[in-house]
């Protein structure tokens, strides 16, 4: 017999009934019923019951042991009685009997509980996380991302596709966050960076021939913890293409993204390959308030500027005349709603840090509030007739510049969505959104910058670049977006050597510059450079609407706290003296916080 089990703990069915068995895991659970005690044995694959009564040795041991301790049974496969069978578990028409017990491993007194699902302090999960880890759920959500990366990669693969890996250790690049630095002991004072993304290496494979790249790529970036953004490092599904168009890249990537999601939706609708709407960034800025629209929101915002050019509502007049815009976002069928849910909603968008959010009531054609009062009926009933509201729908208002009011806007849409539950249930709904602004406006470095990826080509190419308003031209640029979530973002790339580096001069970088930052792709450009382009999707923002969690902690192995220190190995941490004198490294003393 084997040392440690015959079979795992989810094997075991009713055609093993008198059969000697050996299993082992840990002590899940406990139940003391006078003389009988019953234990959930778990391992990876699932849990089986043992009984142990006052004719099994195993009794006083199991007894005495604590839980999450780890043991061997050796037992027989007993039936249960038709009454005490348990439909929702694998195993649960049989039990074993427990004849020995050996322990392989006692437990200490837990820190947080793994049967159940308590929630228990971020701090307490990540420094005990291999406890966490055995905890259903997220043991679960773990599994479910490796099914979800191998599907991925089968779709890949079977498009023509192939895997390549690229160097982690690089040079620091411009990809719009911080780079991590290491430094370097052979070349004092310089340093490597670890790679954002393998943006320049997946490109420089175009240039040497590679047709179809992708890789399932670790990314590095120096940034401030979100929810739907890990600190430190993700995982994302990278890929590029030669001699294609952006339709080519969206034809090809709809049926690998839908029909990831289709095999892990668990029932759930999900917008088919082939009907991802797409929508002009400016139109979606417009529509929704966002470039990262939730299509499951039936609603949709309207710019309403031009009634409130003249108006009795003398603040939204003046906001016009100074350059302002002014969005509805419809409220439908609210008119059994109090005045509260309006004036909450307000409170809300101040909570928020806008100055406020305007409203109208409306209940049987009936117009309420200041703004109708002032604006008057006639200009009310024309406003509502153009946006296409009914007789009991009310409506929100943001004005203000249009960044301010397209943000207010966009998140009173999401808000009202929810607080009159017309968000779409069970269902994963796609779009992309396309031809991104190629630049924008730094206020802080009062210039002109890339508005996404500086290797993007330009659409118009360099006669744009020579003779248009540089704040007035789009990209080959686009994002996938899922449920409000970007979930990958890509473009078609600038292969020119004069086009790169006339890009780069707009803002305010030197063709030196461009020859020292980038000189492996300036190089490549001028051998023979394919046109390419690809995309880049978030693996955990992939495995975190599929596994319907709102925090990456919970789909991620090790993850780091909201303030980027891995609990459980204690880093970051000091490096030794030895070690910074081997790097040329002196540590500078940090002055008191205030």
């Amino acid at each position: 017999m084997h040392a440690y089990r015959t079979h795992k703990c989810a094997e075991l069915r009713d055609s093993h009934v008198g059969e000697t068995v050996r299993l082992s895991g840990w002590v899940h659970r406990k139940r003391d019923h006078g003389g009988v005690l019953f234990v959930d044995l778990r391992d990876h694959y699932g849990m089986t019951q043992i009984v142990a009564d006052t004719d099994s040795p195993a009794l006083p041991i199991l007894e005495a042991l604590r839980l999450e301790s780890v043991i061997t049974i050796d037992g027989e496969v007993k039936a249960r009685s038709a009454s005490t069978v348990n439909a929702h578990l694998p195993t649960g028409q049989i039990e074993v009997f427990a004849r020995s017990v050996t322990v392989l491993s006692k437990s200490e007194e837990l820190p947080l509980p793994v049967a159940g699902e308590q929630e228990y302090p971020e701090e307490t999960r990540l420094k005990y996380r291999f406890l966490d880890l055995r905890r259903e759920t997220l043991h679960a959500n773990i599994v479910k991302r490796t099914q979800i990366i191998r599907e991925t990669r089968r779709r890949m693969e079977d498009i023509g596709f192939t895997e390549y890996s690229t160097p982690i250790l690089t040079a620091s690049s411009p990809e719009g966050a911080r780079d991590f630095l290491v430094p370097s002991r052979i070349h004092a004072g310089k340093f490597f960076a670890l790679p954002q993304a393998p943006q320049q290496y997946k490109q420089l494979l175009m240039v040497a021939g590679f047709d179809r790249y992708f890789q399932i790529a670790p990314c590095f970036r120096d940034e401030d913890p979100r929810a739907d953004r890990l600190p430190g490092e993700f995982y994302q599904l990278d890929l590029e293409m030669s001699f294609v168009t952006q339709e080519e890249i969206w034809d090809t990537m709809e049926p690998v993204m839908a029909g990831v999601f289709e095999a892990f939706a668990d029932g759930k609708k999900v917008t088919p390959a082939g009907q991802f709407p797409r929508i002009p960034h400016s139109k979606a800025m417009l529509d929704y308030g966002t470039d990262k629209p939730d299509l499951r929101n039936p609603l949709m915002i309207h710019d309403v500027t031009d009634h409130f050019k003249t108006s009795g509502f003398g603040l939204f007049e003046r906001i016009v005349e100074g350059g302002g815009v002014v969005r509805a976002i419809p409220a439908p069928k609210t008119a059994d709603k109090s005045r509260k849910f309006f004036d909450d909603m307000n409170e809300w968008a101040r909570s928020e840090g806008h100055a406020g959010l305007g409203y109208v009531t409306r209940k049987g054609g009936e117009f309420g509030g200041p703004i109708a009062k002032n604006h008057g009926e006639e200009g009310m009933r024309a406003l509502y007739e153009a946006i296409g509201l009914g007789p009991d729908d009310g409506c929100f208002f943001a004005a203000g510049k249009e960044e301010q009011a397209a943000k207010l806007a966009g998140a009173a849409r999401t808000r009202t969505g929810e607080q009159l539950d017309l968000i779409e249930k069970d269902a994963f709904r796609f779009c992309w959104i396309i031809d991104f602004p190629f630049y924008e406006w730094s206020e802080e470095d009062k210039k002109v910058d890339f508005a996404h990826n500086p290797f993007s080509m330009p659409q118009g190419g360099l006669q744009a670049l020579e003779t248009q308003d540089p704040l007035t031209i789009k990209a080959y640029q686009y994002d996938m977006v899922c449920n409000g979530y970007e979930l990958a973002s890509g473009s078609i790339r600038n292969q020119h050597p004069d086009l790169m580096v006339k890009a780069f001069e707009l803002t305010g970088l030197t063709q030196a510059d461009v020859e020292a930052r980038f000189g492996g792709m300036y190089r490549a450009f001028q051998f023979g450079a394919p046109p390419h382009g690809g995309m880049a999707a978030g693996v955990d923002r992939m495995v975190m609407l599929l596994c319907g969690v709102q925090n990456l902690r919970e789909i991620t192995l090790f993850p780091m706290n909201q303030r980027a220190e891995d609990l459980l190995m204690g880093a970051p941490s000091p490096a030794m003296a030895k070690q910074l004198r081997e790097l040329h490294i002196r540590v500078l003393e940090q002055p008191p916080k205030a």
